[in-house]
């Protein structure tokens, strides 16, 4: 009877395993007079010492008590029956929490607003990275809030600041394990100044302050999650004070109960509730005033939840 190898279904595509976990691969065969089963991994003979391997005269077995990402690896096992070969490989993935992100940055702090962004970690934990958890801190009291989760980016923007309050981040890394073990805070912490500080300005009567609308921080393309309610910012300046419209697909927003838009110190903010993967598209900011006007736009995509 010549060699065959029945691999199980589970085992055509990656095996994956978390780290602490027992393998336990079961792999039946055919073969008469007795066939001659042997393993390698990555090409290399398998220390019996550290992997389990029982063969009978149906089956071959390979057992890991404890598995540890050094297991992970293509493992070839081959059935020889007198010059008749069947050969067959395993991928086998051993998985863990991720490190944290590399380091975390204030790039920016506007109105109520903290703009973020943070690298990679050097360990993904042997998995894709799925996403970050952002968290914030009053500097006065220490306590960690969480502001966003399963967020997909590298950068994000902080809304809702408390003026007066001084504000340190950190962000936490996940993939399909769950969330690293420890976050990466910034070094500094965002003041959010007072009213009346930043926007103070000196008045000299014979100086034109006229000015025609400037986007000062664009809109930023942004994912969505559906039935969380999503938030669009962008800063603006001018004089007089520009009027500001909202359009998607390049047509106003107009008294959609579905979209709030609100403007303070110059933040343009539209807030869309509940969005559905409908309410993906381009998105455009427009601030007009006797002088001029000017337009930022960004793309919104939603996902479904999951």
């Amino acid at each position: 009877e010549p060699p065959k190898i029945r691999l199980p279904r589970h085992l055509k595509q990656t095996y994956t395993r978390r780290v602490g976990e027992t393998v336990n691969l079961v792999i039946p065969f055919q073969g008469k007079p007795r066939a001659k089963v042997s393993w390698e991994k990555n090409g290399s003979p398998i220390d019996k010492n550290d992997i389990n391997i029982r063969n009978t005269e149906q089956d071959t077995i390979i057992f890991i008590r404890k598995a540890e990402r050094g297991h992970s690896g293509e493992y070839d096992m081959k059935v020889e029956v007198e010059n008749l070969v069947d050969k067959a490989t395993i991928d086998i993935q051993i998985v863990d929490r991720p490190g944290p992100p590399e380091v975390v940055t204030i790039e920016d702090v506007w109105g109520e607003n903290v703009n973020l962004s943070w690298k990679p970690p050097k360990d993904d934990g042997n998995a894709a990275i799925t996403g970050y958890t952002i968290q914030k801190a009053d500097k006065k009291s220490m306590e960690w809030f969480t502001v966003i989760e399963h967020y997909h980016r590298t950068s994000a923007t902080i809304n809702e600041l408390v003026i007066g309050n001084e504000y340190y981040f950190r962000v936490f890394a996940e993939n399909m394990c769950g969330l690293s073990e420890d976050a990466t805070m910034t070094k500094e912490s965002a003041l959010i100044a007072k009213d009346g500080k930043v926007y103070k300005y000196p008045v000299y009567d014979d100086f034109d302050f006229s000015e025609r609308p400037l986007f000062t921080q664009p809109l930023v393309n942004t994912f969505a999650v559906a039935g969380y309610n999503a938030t669009l910012n962008c800063s603006v300046r001018g004089n007089p004070k520009p009027k500001i419209t909202w359009m998607k697909n390049k047509v106003l927003i107009m008294n959609d109960p579905r979209y709030r838009m609100f403007s303070n110190q110059g933040v343009c903010t539209l807030e869309i509730r509940k969005p559905s993967p409908y309410d993906g598209g381009t998105y455009t900011c427009r601030a007009v005033n006797e002088l001029g006007e000017a337009e930022v736009d960004c793309k919104l995509e939603v996902r479904g939840k999951g």
